[in-house]
């Protein structure tokens, strides 16, 4: 599906343009966008990734990442029942998870990228994406989150009033768009049209967990250690308890008591990672600055390997925009949504958010600057944003960061997720602001 398309964005383009004697934005489109996806995107991710994923080994090696796997086994097991509950990528996609609900973009996208690697590691199918991978994508793009920070952030600097008032829309909003993604990615692989390879090759098939028996070596317990663990945890938590409490009761008090909270979740969470990461595998026993470069030294080589889909999905998205495209597809839906009550100014956005998070941004702010930040389509628009994901990106970067080529019906899900949430995002607002 995805190569189709692919090159339906590029033919599309390239006739339109040439018709309409558009070339040359064209051309400014396509190098635009190759250097957006490598200088604005690959190469701090490349920083991002090496942060992250050296963090990410040593919660691996100290044995964190299948500790948190354990206490949420019940419903992985129900989402993944191909990974074996003790494999690292449980962990990996609960780490990922848990970032995403705070708004931790940054953090999230690493944690994902090894989920999807870790996954790879299981996969009899080499290249196509097996079903734990396209229900964790389709988890991904339908955008679970307490809080749509970078939203909240324009509408503020925009003079809302009342800046938070779509949290709670947004979180209803994602929550639709959420249940929609898994309902839909559990329906679709099972039709005949997304099926995997009948057969398999034995020299490929890889149905062996191959990291999880390093992800089990690490430091053994001892009663010492596990005391002084225990001891550290409660001081540590102790003293992010202390500053939370401090950063949440110096906060404006005209401002609603849960955004508050949330937003001082949101800032205290990295610094706090990173410090929590390499002290509690110190104190298991883990040699913290070897394993860190060696988890480095994967995250820069991933966010290499993904510069060609990067380009390749960016290119045909700016070509596609240039061409007009996005204009003639929104006349064309138009009828159709007018009968779902769908506001004819949101369509732009909504025809964006799947392909560029930038690029909807700047539609959203430029709808704020026309209606004003506390105006019920501003609002919309905001719950829209906060309960959709940039799908063709997630799909480029992480089933690129794996070797994947065919999505089957990952990509057909993570869509579906999308216009659930759209319509949600619409259907909440008006029930709640209208």
């Amino acid at each position: 599906m995805l190569n189709w398309i692919w090159l339906g964005l590029i033919v599309f383009a390239v006739v339109v343009g040439g018709l309409t004697g558009n070339l040359k934005a064209l051309n400014e489109a396509a190098i635009d966008s190759a250097k957006t996806a490598v200088i604005t995107l690959a190469l701090p991710l490349a920083g991002i990734m090496t942060l992250w994923l050296g963090l990410m080994r040593l919660a691996e090696r100290s044995g964190l990442v299948q500790m948190l796997a354990l206490l949420l086994r019940p419903v992985l097991r129900w989402l993944f029942p191909d990974v074996p509950a003790s494999h690292p990528a449980m962990g990996a996609m609960v780490m990922n998870f848990a970032a995403n609900m705070l708004g931790l973009s940054n953090a999230a996208t690493p944690l994902g990228l090894r989920a999807m690697k870790h996954l790879e590691s299981l996969n009899p199918h080499p290249g196509t994406a097996t079903n734990a991978m396209c229900t964790f994508l389709a988890i991904n793009t339908s955008s679970l989150q307490l809080i749509p920070v970078s939203t909240i952030a324009i509408l503020a600097s925009a003079g809302s009033q009342n800046p938070t008032a779509i949290v709670g829309t947004a979180l209803m909003a994602t929550s639709i768009s959420t249940v929609t993604g898994i309902t839909a990615v559990k329906l679709l692989q099972g039709l005949r049209w997304f099926a995997p390879p009948s057969v398999t090759d034995p020299l490929t098939n890889r149905s062996t967990p191959i990291d999880a028996e390093k992800a089990d070596e690490g430091p053994k317990d001892t009663p010492l250690k596990l005391a002084l663990t225990c001891l550290v945890l409660v001081a540590f938590a102790s003293f992010a308890v202390w500053v939370g409490w401090s950063v949440f009761r110096t906060a404006p008090s005209n401002e609603p008591r849960f955004a508050v909270a949330i937003n001082t979740l949101s800032l205290m969470a990295i610094p706090f990672l990173i410090l929590f990461f390499p002290l509690f595998a110190a104190i298991r026993g883990v040699k913290v600055y070897e394993e860190f470069v060696e988890g480095a030294k994967e995250g820069f080589e991933t966010a290499i390997r993904i510069v060609p889909y990067l380009v390749a999905m960016l290119v045909a998205a700016g070509m596609f925009r240039a061409a007009g495209g996005m204009d003639l597809v929104a006349q064309a839906l138009r009828p159709v949504l007018e009968l779902l009550n769908y506001p004819a100014e949101l369509v732009p956005l909504s025809l964006m958010r799947p392909l560029s998070g930038s690029g909807a941004n700047g539609l959203f702010a430029e709808l704020v600057k026309t209606h004003g930040p506390d105006h019920l389509l501003s609002r919309m628009a905001g719950t829209l944003i906060g309960s959709t994901e940039t799908t063709f990106y997630v799909i480029a970067v992480y089933f690129g960061a794996a070797g994947i080529h065919r999505v089957r019906h990952g990509l057909a899900a993570g869509l579906i997720a999308d216009a659930a949430g759209m319509l949600a995002a619409v259907m909440v607002c008006r029930a709640v602001f209208a």
